[in-house]
């Protein structure tokens, strides 16, 4: 178990749900094999595997509430503020793209609040709800994405999926400064320095993760690095008054947006199930395996 058994107070789990289901159609898909159809041709293989990792989840966690946040898709803030973010990004596979929709009305059926906000990513969304909610439950972040480990506090684990349903890493602060010996503050500087090449941006040209955890353990902060830059050594140096703007920038777009325009409450996640409705929709859908979610 996630959470301790004597623990039955609330829980709230937030499900970064893009996450989730790329992962469920890449470990379905990998091996080249036939992508699984319902008989009238609609494919399902990412919606099958989100279902069975978050029922895997669910029984881990064992929340009270519940939501799911998206990605919408349209412009966000950040390719506002740089033109290049994720435009290295390949298009969706063609047998996904109808999946989008269809696993958002799969999750309202099973009694989960879809959530997204115009201009801004999941990640913002969840951090929004994280930093909302906190207050009157504990909260859980499933995904794979460890950009939102920035968000861990007492108050709030970040579950990353690792290989395999069913297996976990769960981040609190004290697991973090175990791990890396960082806070979660200092990963939002740490892609600053280093840049994301799954998101596009630079960060400080010829300064990689090596070198940026170094420094980071060193002066603490990107501020502390601009308050030593005498210290460094002249090679590096240069290479950070080169790229001061981008710097900045970088660090600016790697940050978790925590005042997003979402309006949900954290009553309306209390997470209740129609079980004749989740049937219904399994059989929809053509899962079988709803032996994890009613059974």
């Amino acid at each position: 178990m996630i959470r301790e058994s004597n623990d039955n107070g609330d829980a709230v789990l937030l499900v970064d749900g893009m996450a989730l289901l790329f992962r469920a159609y890449f470990a379905s898909a990998y091996g080249g094999g036939p992508v699984k159809r319902t008989r009238d041709g609609v494919p399902v293989n990412a919606i099958h595997g989100f279902l069975r990792y978050l029922a895997d989840a669910v029984k881990k966690i064992r929340p009270t509430h519940l939501v799911c946040c998206w990605d919408l898709g349209g412009q966000t803030f950040r390719a506002q503020r740089y033109d290049s973010y994720k435009g290295n990004r390949p298009e969706a596979p063609e047998d996904l793209i109808p999946q989008f929709g269809l696993i958002k009305d799969v999750v309202e059926s099973f009694g989960i609040l879809n959530v997204s906000a115009e201009g801004y990513e999941a990640d913002d969304c969840i951090g929004t709800l994280a930093r909302r909610f906190a207050a009157d439950a504990h909260v859980y972040v499933l995904t794979g994405d460890h950009d939102l480990l920035q968000i861990v506090d007492e108050r709030i684990s970040v579950v990353i999926m690792k290989k395999g349903h069913g297996n976990y890493q769960v981040y609190t602060p004290d697991f973090l400064m175990e791990e890396r010996q960082m806070t979660p503050a200092q990963i939002i500087d740490m892609k600053g320095l280093m840049g994301d090449t799954s998101d596009n941006y630079p960060g400080v040209r010829g300064v990689g993760e090596k070198t940026a955890l170094k420094l980071i353990l060193e002066y603490r902060s990107i501020d502390g690095i601009l308050s030593n830059l005498e210290s460094l050594p002249k090679t590096l140096r240069g290479k950070i008054e080169a790229d001061l703007d981008m710097l900045r920038l970088s660090r600016e777009l790697a940050t978790i947006h925590c005042e997003a325009p979402v309006t949900v409450e954290f009553a309306e996640c209390l997470w209740c199930v129609d079980l004749d409705r989740v049937k219904t929709m399994c059989e929809t859908v053509e899962f079988k395996d709803s032996i994890r979610w009613i059974g």
